[in-house]
């Protein structure tokens, strides 16, 4: 990967986030397109080139989407995303186990962005990881279930920047994922803003704010 301006002071965050701990879970949340997978992959990279690719490992929420047969028994097709729509338990306790069980290898579900369907066991967790950074919309939401996700994690990293291009961004990708571009920017208008409103009410309980911005990664001072 290329690098990205401004990442070595978050890699070196990241890595002295975990410390002589055996196994730290980092979570980045923000709202859809804000540049969650962005970062993650940037860290990812970033950390790997520093300490090793089996020092760190990326394990994503989106693998806990609700497939489409569970969506259509709830009625909840039409608002795929919303924090609704995810196994939150089932995340949580991922989260916790990669925490308290670092000797084992440890598999977690997928998404495939074609399909918008979860893979199941599509990626895997070796004991060699000291980081796992996981990133997700959800991870600040004052609810239960995802307040057991929260709990797991060392630190919340909350993406943010312009609202106007990451609106862009967002669309862009729906259609890159088969939706016309109407139907995309209705999308983002009924469904991922409205859940991107939620997100941004949670914000303020982040450990740290990041921006995504012209001149690169960095952290925001408050």
């Amino acid at each position: 990967m290329t690098d990205q301006p401004g990442i070595e002071a978050l890699v070196a965050a990241a890595v002295a986030l975990v410390g002589d701990r055996r196994r730290v879970v980092l979570g980045v949340a923000g709202a859809p397109g804000a540049g969650k997978t962005t970062l993650t992959e940037a860290l990812v990279d970033g950390v790997a080139r520093a300490q090793g690719a089996d020092w760190v490992a990326h394990v994503p929420m989106d693998g806990f989407h609700l497939a489409d047969v569970q969506l259509d028994r709830l009625g909840s097709r039409g608002r795929k995303g919303a924090p609704d729509t995810f196994d939150a338990e089932g995340y949580a306790a991922l989260l916790r186990r990669l925490v308290d069980d670092p000797e084992s290898w440890i598999y977690a579900p997928g998404f495939e962005r074609t399909l918008e369907q979860p893979i199941a066991a599509a990626m895997v967790v070796s004991p060699a990881a000291r980081l796992v950074v996981t990133e997700g919309n959800y991870l600040l939401l004052p609810e239960d279930r995802w307040r057991r996700a929260r709990a797991a994690l060392a630190q919340v990293w909350f993406v943010t920047g312009d609202d106007d291009l990451r609106r862009s961004r967002l669309v862009q990708r729906h259609v890159t994922f088969g939706k016309e571009p109407d139907a995309a920017e209705a999308w983002v208008e009924q469904t991922d803003e409205a859940n991107a409103v939620l997100i941004a009410a949670a914000a303020d309980s982040a450990d740290r704010l990041v921006l995504n911005g012209p001149a690169g990664w960095s952290f925001v001072r408050r």
